[in-house]
This record gives C-alpha cells, sequence and structure tokens, in this order.
C-alpha cells in the first residue's frame, strides 16, 4: 500500500497540525453616498463583532450618519477631537498608538456613533476584552484603509454612510462539506491502516521475517512516554507561535509544502500500482523506478508549489490546501500507530487537555482576551506587531496579504451576492488535529479487529462515534455563534464507544493492552490453530 513515513518525519509534521477549533469571520457592509459625482454610492467591506453590536440586515432599516475623517489624529486623548467636534458622526481613524476600543472610549465620549478604523488588513474581527469598555456603546468596525482612500476618490469629502449586516442563510453548507471531509478521511485512513496491518501480518513466515517486522513496528509505534514528550511539545509550539508568529509561520508553511506533497504521492502511489498496465520502468544504479511514478511525484510537487505561490488567493487557492490537506491527514492516520488502548486514552485525554487550554483558558491569561487557538487558526494581529502585549502603530500603505497556517481544512461561505461582491470571501475551518487525533483511534480500533477477527465492530462503531461527535460539534457551534474545540466532543465519543463495545464483547483487558502479534505471534503461528491472520482475512474478504 505504498511506502511507509518513518516515526521522526511524521511525527514532526503533526507537531504543526494543532487543534485548531471551527471558526468563522463575521462580515457586514458598508454602504457609503457621496454628493453624486462621479459615482452616487458605493459598498465596501467591514468587520465587526456581532457580539458588541447589533447591525441592521438590511439597507433600508440601516441609518445615515455623516462620515468624519480623523486618520491625521491618534484620537488617543480627547484633546484629539478636533474643534467642530464629532457628535453623531461615524468617525474614520488608523490602526495604532493606542488601542482601538481606548479610541472607541473617546469617540462614544465626543457622541460620535461609530468607529471605523482603517487597516492594512481586514481579515479578522475586532477582538478584545471588552468588559473594560463597558460604557462604550458605539459601533465599532474594521475596513481597509484602502477602501477608505477608494472611497474619499470616488465619492468626495462630503460623505455619509450606512452600515448593516445581510441575513446568512440558515442551512451552512459549510458544515456539511467540512463533515464529509473529516468523516472520509478518518474512515479511508483507519480502514487503510486495517489493510497494512493485515499484509504485515500476512508476510511474517519466519522468525528473521517476524524480528524484521517486530523492529518496523516499533518504529512506527506511538508509546506513551512518546505521547506525553509530543503533547509537551505542541504545548512549547503553540506558545512559540503565539509570539513568533511572522517568522514561525513561514517555516510551517514550508514544512506543509514538503510534507503534503510526499503524502500525496504516498496516497497516489497506492492507487497507481493497482492498475497493471503502465508498468515500464527505468533502472537506474541497479534500482528500478516506474517512469509514471516519476510523473507522479513530479504532480504532487508541482500541486505543493502552485499552492505555495498562490496560497493567499482567497477564491480558488483553498481547494489545493484541501487536497493536500486531505493526503496529510489521511497518510499520517494508515502510517502512525497506537499499540493500545491504553495509549489511545493518553493521547486523546492530554490532547483534550490541551484544546480545552489553548481555547477556553487563555483568553484569562492574554492581554486581548482572545485565545491563543482562536487567533493562531484565524492568523493573528493582522499585520501588526506585539510589543509588551499592546498593539504599535502600523503604516497606512497597502502590505502583503497575511499569511495563515496551513494546517487547516478551509471551506468558504456563499453568502448574499451583496456580501460576496465586496468582502474577503468568509471560510469555516477545521484543524488537521481534530481529524489526526480520533482518527489514530480509529485506525487501532480497525487494526484489533483484523488480529482478532471481530468482523469490523470497533471500526464501524468508532467511525460512527467520530461522525456522531462532529455532528455535536456543529450544534454547538451553532448554538453558542464561537469557534468550538471539536476534541471537547470528539474524544468523549470516540473514547466511550470503543470502551462500550470492548467491556460488551468482555475484550476490555485484550483492548486495553493490545492484541498485536506481536505479542501473541509465537502462540498463533507455533499452533496448529486458526490465528488472527486467517480469521482478519476471512473478514476483509467478506
Amino acid at each position: 500500500m505504498g511506502p511507509q513515513r518513518p516515526l521522526p518525519l511524521a511525527a514532526t509534521a503533526l507537531l504543526w497540525g494543532f487543534l485548531l477549533p471551527l471558526t468563522a469571520a463575521q462580515e457586514a457592509i458598508l454602504h457609503a453616498s457621496g454628493d453624486g459625482k462621479p459615482v452616487p454610492s458605493k459598498d465596501y467591506c467591514m468587520l465587526y463583532n456581532p457580539r458588541w453590536t447589533d447591525l441592521p440586515s438590511t439597507l433600508e432599516n440601516a441609518t445615515s450618519i455623516s462620515l468624519m475623517n480623523l486618520t491625521t489624529t491618534p484620537l488617543c486623548n480627547l484633546s484629539d477631537i478636533p474643534p467642530e467636534g464629532i457628535k453623531s458622526k461615524a468617525v474614520v481613524v488608523q490602526w495604532g498608538t493606542c488601542h482601538f476600543l481606548e479610541k472607541a472610549r473617546i469617540a462614544k465620549t465626543g457622541g460620535a456613533e461609530a468607529l471605523l478604523v482603517a487597516n492594512n488588513s481586514v481579515l479578522f474581527p475586532p477582538s478584545g476584552n471588552k468588559s473594560e469598555f463597558h460604557d462604550v456603546k458605539i459601533v465599532i468596525a474594521f475596513i481597509n484603509y484602502k477602501d477608505f482612500k477608494d472611497m474619499k476618490q470616488t465619492l468626495g469629502d462630503n460623505i455619509t454612510v450606512k452600515m448593516y449586516s445581510p441575513s446568512w442563510p440558515n442551512f451552512d453548507y459549510t458544515m456539511v462539506v467540512i463533515f464529509v471531509i473529516a468523516v472520509f478521511t478518518v474512515a479511508l485512513g483507519g480502514y487503510w491502516s486495517g489493510l497494512i496491518e493485515l499484509e504485515n501480518m500476512k508476510a511474517v513466515t519466519n522468525t528473521e521475517d517476524r524480528e524484521m517486522r517486530r523492529k518496523k513496528e516499533e518504529y512506527l509505534t506511538f508509546s506513551p512516554l512518546t505521547v506525553v514528550i509530543f503533547v509537551v511539545i505542541c504545548c512549547v509550539m503553540m506558545v512559540l507561535l503565539y509570539f513568533f508568529y511572522k517568522w514561525l509561520v513561514y517555516v510551517m508553511i514550508a514544512i506543509f509544502c514538503i510534507a503534503s506533497a510526499m503524502s500525496l504521492y504516498n496516497c497516489l502511489a497506492a492507487l497507481i500500482r493497482k492498475i497493471p498496465c503502465g508498468q515500464c520502468a527505468i533502472t537506474f544504479r541497479g534500482k528500478s523506478i516506474e517512469v509514471r511514478l516519476i510523473f507522479l511525484s513530479g504532480l504532487c510537487v508541482a500541486i505543493s508549489v502552485v499552492w505555495a505561490v498562490f496560497r493567499n488567493e482567497d477564491r480558488w487557492a483553498w481547494i489545493l490546501q484541501d487536497i493536500l490537506g486531505i493526503a496529510f491527514c489521511l497518510n499520517l492516520i494508515k502510517t502512525l500507530k497506537l499499540p493500545n488502548f491504553k495509549s489511545c486514552v493518553i493521547l486523546l485525554g492530554l490532547l483534550l487537555l490541551y484544546d480545552v487550554f489553548f481555547v477556553f483558558i487563555t483568553p484569562f491569561i492574554t492581554k486581548n482576551g482572545e485565545s491563543i487557538m482562536v487567533e493562531l487558526a484565524a492568523g493573528p494581529f493582522g499585520n501588526n506587531e506585539k510589543n509588551d502585549g499592546n498593539l504599535v502603530e502600523a503604516t497606512a500603505q497597502p502590505s502583503a496579504p497575511h499569511e495563515k497556517l496551513p494546517v487547516v481544512i478551509r471551506v468558504p461561505k456563499l453568502a448574499y451576492f451583496s456580501v460576496m461582491s465586496v468582502c474577503l470571501m468568509p471560510v469555516s475551518i477545521l484543524g488537521f488535529g481534530d481529524i489526526i487525533v480520533p482518527g489514530l483511534l480509529v485506525a487501532y480500533c480497525r487494526r484489533f479487529d483484523v488480529q482478532t477477527g471481530s468482523s469490523s465492530i470497533y471500526y464501524v462503531s468508532s467511525t460512527i462515534a467520530y461522525s456522531v461527535g462532529m455532528i455535536l460539534t456543529f450544534v454547538v457551534l451553532v448554538l453558542m455563534k464561537k469557534g468550538q474545540p471539536a476534541l471537547l466532543y470528539l474524544v468523549p465519543c470516540t473514547l466511550i464507544t470503543a470502551s462500550v463495545v470492548a467491556w460488551r464483547r468482555k475484550e476490555m483487558k485484550k483492548f486495553w493492552k493490545g492484541n498485536g502479534y506481536q505479542v501473541m505471534g509465537h502462540l498463533d503461528y507455533a499452533t496448529n490453530e486458526e490465528s488472527p491472520v486467517a480469521a482478519g482475512e476471512q473478514n476483509v474478504q467478506q
């Protein structure tokens, strides 16, 4: 079924497959009107925080507000308010010097109706610890500085604006797409791992092969100690990414390109080898290489390179990222092996705590009141830097697109045409870790089925449990309207289901310690009784 990847490479690649929550941005429309020359009105995109402000859903219900340009002043003190005042105005300020919530407080004191922060990027909605600014009741939104300059050039100086947020469709199809991708990858990866297990068991026919097989298994297996070390490294990397994001993000992009190209090759090569035609090969230094596999490797590298070059193209680059991401997750699930249910419980349990901590606990630690996990999922800080926890002033010149971690499945939303025509495409995302980590448990269940000839009961039940966990994640996401740590729901569903099945079948002790043929091999091959190999082979044939 294709070459196996050694554990160090797979573990290194998995290291940056962070468990990012399912989340999305919040968009709205800024309808600007001028004096009629040369264009009477124009729509622009803005991002706002719906937990802070309610906007009308239609243009007709929106209130018309006169726009005032204050981009030449920081608006960090009451003295920055111009003599003519800002009462009943929508003021536009630049990002920087002081926190935008402090600017909003000054604007509210001056009687303004809205604060529009002009920034180089509108890729993230306003966020922060608003509890310290409970008296700030005005509309706060981010707009692109380039859009503001276009607004002045197109509509003139006498501008009025209306802000509204079109209602999204009640049914979010992106959840269905993410559900299908996640369940398909987990199910296929687990089944593939079982096929590899069966082939390896059938290949063990003598003592020498058995010893070679045992060494290979130890090299690909996560021991409990390895699991703990891995989780600790994940925590360290998460913190490093939070503080050194603008440098480490390019390291992650490079790793993703290499690892995903290799994974895509492994997945496609396994299929191509099943095709009987076109098997001509080239011999070089005693080694034979099939020509079709050479072309396949070139194709995989080309896909990875194209994504790397156009990764910030929101309209279609997500398709390549999802293809490479699915191949990456699939390759790790079928390659990495947890030796027993004990290791599964340790891995999933620790990563559940890891996920919950970085989503729910870190907002109480970070100075901006946002979780580290959610910020890394969307790409933290826009195009700005952190300086002792305070946002510093950024240049108002156009800059490069904001880089995001390529460790998520991305599916864009199709909103109403008005939003699509002016806003960046909103997306729903699911972290690779929410596929890989439960997928390793499903793969162990499948291998246990093969080893014991248990008619795929563990594999099917754990796959169904994963599906139920994903549905539960979506339900909570819709109800709470906030990014969710998917492992909070996936881990209990899969672990409890596998435990119940093992308990009902009276196989908990065997399931807990592992029923690998490394342990039972001598008995199975030294007697005339039917071994799990035969049982597993019969099961696959059925």
